[in-house]
């Protein structure tokens, strides 16, 4: 358990060539690598280490002359090194954040880049060489196993209180809890530099692991200051087996810190001073008497609350141990000056010259030979350490300990008596080393303050939970358990079914619920058939979670039979069917986005810029979304009213004239683009009458979500569903309509009722999601738009947190603040956060990654907080920055596949690059095959893969990462290639979030719509950007004011908006004011923040202090 120099806080001189010199020095035979999981310092591994015995590796020969002659010849013995490293898992898990440190083994660099390639895919390996990983430790485990049948994990540090699987702070009380199924593959734990076996033997659910001690190494020099003992075969097999069996005649046991140095073994508060035994922390009721925060418990309190022996009870399993203490503390206190000083230093080096190595010198050599050595202080001093008699002065809350071997004026006294005197001087007593010890600069004085006693501010936006009105109770409860659970504004919602309906239902107020609420009734308790039902999202995330709800409530097999489809699904579904009425093939097949930019580029006689290509087809699909074909009569009409204004008048004769080219070249490719499964249906319905009656006499109950986004086409196409007969339940929010710039209209929402005159409105005002003061704030933004239909949300949440408002110097100092404040809000990612002062140890984080989002306006932005985050090693993920779909090597595996569905595609044909051509047909007969024994999809695109390679495809590791996530994308469809293929087609940016994974999601403020997060950061609040405006660019206000509501109403607990006084964006460098949304806030509901200052550095008397990264 060491590290590299790709770590943080680590030396520099973490290198292959020093650890093999320092592990002589030391004594050590066999050292971990450290950090395997780091591409960079793996290769830097393999460059230098050689296979020596099965599973270990030495210093390749030309690289030890030049490391070797700096060692002393006493010390010099041979050197294996184990690869290894430590993983940090941050994850939530039964509502509680867990921070579990773990130590990995492999037997192969092979096995080592296996475990990268897996690892890599959830997280960020490459910033640190501890990497940290939102993934649960039992999954973590499992990828582990699946590396290699000889990798093994160890949980590491398993008292410490922070990132351990004991800690008081995020761990768990038993193993079992930690690794559920899997604990049987945990043999071993590591105690860690605070307790040493005697603590670890009161836990008898430990009885059964080997305990082992290592030394946590941040530089070379500190290795060996824990180690196991061996007497075994030198080979990684061995090694284990000893580990895993126990047993004592090959596990010699281990050498030990002395508990009490550690940093964290007794209870305190390092910044007031505080040190605590456990008994003195529950006299205070765990409250500092300084500052009345909660006080950073110990290993030594935690060991006693899980503790079921007495302490000094040694179980039968247990191995032998010995304290020691690092050769040059033990010379510090011989020679009275610092460990680090240059006499220590010459002493250190003149012992190991004349003696051997460390650990010989402080637990084997005779004291004989210490005293010829180094004098008779010396030799007592050793002797101390090794009968144990020596002083504590416990480490507490990042405090390192301190262990003594001298009273200061008995040192004295000591080194002038011996020598010189037969009889040794008397000492004083030193404590017991097992004795509760108090920290002896703690003041008892009863007149400090004991101000924990007084209630505190709730700062952490958790919600109190305090009803803001009167409980509403219900005038009894209906019989049927679909509406026990619904509150009377949704239940009312639910039974209005005589009429068509729309219902208003603000941000957080349970829109899906009731709409899943709604279908389950009239299929459970109205008697509906399930075929006569249609739901309609806008997301393909949604269909699947309205899906997923309905069967908890009324079972696969019903559900089944319901159509519960985006509006393009739907579209697709009844194109597929109704072909022969479209003048489409069966086998048409979906052009992609990426595939119309590819069209419009080949129907082009010039050669078209990116940002001409992406403005030519953003207004074919609003011609498309408004019905409307190039050689329609009215096109020159719309094209007036809707299109020059986003390409410009002197571009309308090129546009017509693409368009055209480019609606011939879909049909001679027989595809369709997303735009066409709606438009082509809509035609298809308002061209036969009979096609039309057939789909309005089957679905007789119609429910729209989100039915304030609908555009043109839409609209039209519910309007030729509904007839008299048909019930149409819609839902939505106008005061989150945001795409407007796609062509959606509100308007269609605000006129329900007209259209529909028989329909009922219904609001629901209760907010399930966000504190009351995240709504107020929200609705006075809202509420300064004249469009607004603003009406009354309130939450049960009250919370004394306010909104936070931080401007930042800069848009990089602004990226690093947020990457600080989700740091400290989860309590730290790392010792370094703690010992650094980034965070405090009070600061109890319960939040773990996927509690956090990070918003803007501008996918431009994404850049500087990537940088931070990437520095950070804090896992995130930009949603929807490059789609899987938009690489090549993705497009050509889709091509493949369309190919066995279309085989007369000629576009897709063209899409594949496979050299010599001649092998393209024979490869193509063998899918099919393939096809007709109906193989999973996820084997096709396997065997697809090796085919490219064959074929001298140029391959890399992303492009492995890749192939491994569009399989995992394909497993769920088994055998249905088609339909994996549309589903891939369908693919939209609000798919690309998954609330499964534990990282920190960065987004648009558009990408966010219909997610939900504990902490929002909204960051470039600035005029310009916050509300978006291009120079010489139509723009809307009112609906850049909504999506700024839809950003803040995301947040459940915290709102943090952020600004910057200059900001680089497109080239140019911006200085902006501060949002005018800000202002609509009212001052009681904001909190303007600094940057908490770090702790001060000592400089150098008339020198300047250096410039932090972002001072100008």
């Amino acid at each position: 358990h060491i590290h590299s120099h790709y770590s943080r806080a680590t030396s520099r001189d973490l290198t292959a060539e020093h650890l093999h010199k320092w592990a002589q020095l030391k004594g050590v035979q066999v050292v971990g690598t450290g950090d395997i999981t780091h591409p960079g310092w793996l290769q830097e591994l393999q460059a230098k280490l050689a296979p020596a015995e099965e599973g270990l590796f030495r210093l390749k020969d030309d690289e030890a002359p030049a490391i070797q002659k700096d060692v002393f010849p006493a010390c010099q013995c041979p050197v294996r090194f184990l690869l290894s490293g430590e993983i940090s898992t941050i994850y939530k898990k039964h509502e509680k954040t867990r921070k579990i440190h773990h130590v990995v083994f492999v037997p192969s660099f092979e096995a080592a880049e296996t475990l990268q390639t897996a690892l890599e895919k959830i997280g960020n390996i490459r910033s640190d060489g501890r990497p940290i990983l939102g993934l649960d430790a039992h999954d973590l485990l499992e990828i582990v196993l699946e590396t290699d049948p000889r990798a093994h994990l160890i949980p590491a540090h398993i008292w410490t209180p922070w990132f351990s699987l004991f800690g008081s702070k995020s761990g768990f009380d038993t193993i079992e809890e930690c690794f559920e199924d899997l604990t049987p593959h945990i043999f071993a734990v590591e105690t860690g530099l605070s307790s040493d076996p005697p603590m670890n033997w009161r836990l008898s659910a430990l009885d059964r692991y080997t305990l082992v001690s290592n030394s946590d190494a941040h530089s070379p020099s500190k290795l060996a200051r824990e180690a196991n003992l061996f007497e075994t075969e030198l080979s990684y097999p061995s090694l284990f087996n000893a580990l895993k069996t126990g047993n004592p005649d090959t596990f010699r046991g281990t050498l030990e810190f002395f508990p009490e140095e550690g940093k964290y073994h007794y209870d305190g508060h390092r910044k007031c001073g505080i040190c605590w035994d456990p008994k003195t922390t529950g006299h205070h009721q765990g409250k500092c008497p300084v500052c009345g925060k909660p006080v950073t418990v110990g290993v030594m309190h935690r060991v006693e609350t899980l503790a079921d022996r007495e302490e000094g009870r040694k179980p039968t399993t247990a191995s032998p141990f010995c304290s020691l203490i690092p050769l040059p503390e033990v010379l510090a206190e011989v020679h009275g000056v610092g460990a680090n000083s240059k006499r220590i230093r010459q002493s250190y080096e003149f012992l190991l010259s004349q003696l051997g190595s460390e650990i010989a010198i402080l637990r084997e050599l005779p004291l004989e030979d210490l005293e010829r050595i180094g004098g008779g202080l010396f030799a007592e001093g050793i002797r101390r350490m090794r009968t144990g008699e020596v002083i504590t002065e416990a480490g507490y809350d990042g405090e390192y300990g301190v262990i003594k071997l001298f009273d200061p004026q008995e040192r004295t006294s000591v080194a002038s008596q011996l020598g010189l005197l037969a009889v040794a001087p008397k000492r004083v007593d030193p404590k017991p080393k097992q004795q509760p010890h108090q920290a002896p600069h703690v003041s008892e004085n009863p007149a400090v303050p004991i101000v924990a006693e007084q209630p505190e501010p709730d700062l952490t936006g958790h919600h109190d939970r305090q009803p803001l009105t009167p409980e509403q109770g219900l005038a009894g409860s209906p019989s049927s358990p679909i509406l026990t659970s619904l509150n009377p504004q949704q239940r009312e919602a639910v039974l209005t079914i005589a009429s068509s309906l729309i219902i208003v239902a603000g941000p957080g107020t349970g829109k899906t619920r009731t709409l899943t609420h709604r279908l389950a009734y009239l299929l459970a308790e109205h008697g509906v058939a399930p075929e006569n039902l249609l739901a309609i999202t806008f997301t393909n995330k949604a269909a699947e979670e309205m899906r997923s709800r309905l069967t908890n409530l009324l079972g696969e097999r019903l559900v089944r039979q319901i159509v519960i489809k985006t509006f393009h699904a739907f579209g697709m579904m009844i194109l597929r069917a109704e072909a022969e009425h479209t003048g489409l093939a069966a086998n048409f097949s979906i052009c992609r986005e990426q595939d119309r930019r590819t069209l419009l580029r080949q129907c082009s006689s010039s050669s078209l810029r990116e940002q001409e290509l992406t403005l030519y087809l953003e207004a074919i699909s609003v011609a498309k979304n408004h019905l409307m074909l190039p050689d329609d009569p009215e096109m020159q009409t719309f094209v007036s009213h809707h299109i020059v204004e986003r390409i410009g008048s002197d571009q309308v004769p090129d546009f017509l004239a693409l368009y055209r080219q480019y609606e011939s070249a879909l049909q001679a490719y027989q595809m369709v683009d997303l735009d066409d499964l709606i438009l082509r249906v809509v035609r298809l319905f308002e061209t036969n009458s009979a096609v039309l009656a057939r789909y309005q006499g089957r679905f007789q109950w119609i429910a729209v979500d989100e039915y304030q986004d609908l555009n043109a086409a839409q609209y039209r196409l519910l309007t030729l569903l509904k007839t008299p007969e048909v019930n149409l339940c819609a839902i939505g929010d106008p005061d989150q309509a945001i795409y407007g710039f796609r062509g959606a209209s509100r308007a269609y929402f605000l006129t329900f009722q007209d259209d529909f005159p028989d329909a009922k409105i219904l609001h629901l005002s209760q907010n399930y999601r966000s504190t009351q003061a995240i709504l107020e704030a929200s609705r006075q933004v809202i509420a300064q738009s004249p469009e607004s239909t603003a009406y009354e949300i309130w939450s049960e949440f009250v919370s004394q947190t306010k909104l936070e408002i931080y401007q930042a110097p800069t848009y990089k100092a602004e990226a690093e603040y947020v990457v600080h404040e989700i740091e400290r809000m989860i309590g730290g990612t790392t010792y370094f956060s703690l010992d650094s002062g980034r965070v405090e140890s009070h600061e109890d984080g319960t939040r773990s990654f996927g509690d956090f989002a990070v918003l803007y306006r501008l996918g431009a932005q994404s850049h500087a907080l990537s940088e931070a985050f990437q520095r950070s090693g804090i896992p995130y993920h930009i949603v929807g920055q490059t789609s899987l779909y938009a690489y090549k090597d993705v497009q050509t595996i889709l091509a493949y596949l369309w190919l066995l569905c279309a085989p007369d595609s000629r576009f897709h044909r063209d899409l594949i690059t496979t050299k010599p051509r001649g092998l393209l047909e024979p490869f193509l007969e063998e899918l099919q095959h393939m096809l007709d024994e109906r193989q999973p999809v996820s084997q096709f695109i396997e065997r697809i893969q090796r085919f490219q390679a064959q074929a001298e495809e140029v391959s890399d590791e992303k492009q492995a990462a890749r192939l491994n996530r569009l399989m995992a994308l394909a497993a769920p469809f088994g055998h249905r290639v088609r339909d994996f293929l549309e589903a891939a087609a369908l693919h939209s940016e609000a798919d690309e979030y998954d609330a499964r994974a534990d990282r920190v999601a960065l987004m648009t403020l558009h990408a966010s719509k219909g997610l939900e997060f504990s902490v929002v950061f909204v960051v470039g609040c600035e005029e310009s950007l916050v509300p978006y405006e291009r120079a010489g660019k139509p723009w809307n206000l009112e609906e850049e004011r909504r999506l700024f509501y839809v950003g803040m109403t995301r947040a459940q607990e915290k709102l943090v908006l952020t600004h910057a006084k200059r900001r680089f964006l497109f080239g140019q460098t911006r200085r902006n004011p501060p949002s005018r949304f800000l202002d609509d806030i009212a001052q009681a509901l904001k909190a303007l923040q600094t940057r908490q200052g770090r702790r001060a550095r000592p400089t150098t008397k008339g020198v300047a202090p250096q410039l932090t990264l972002f001072e100008e």
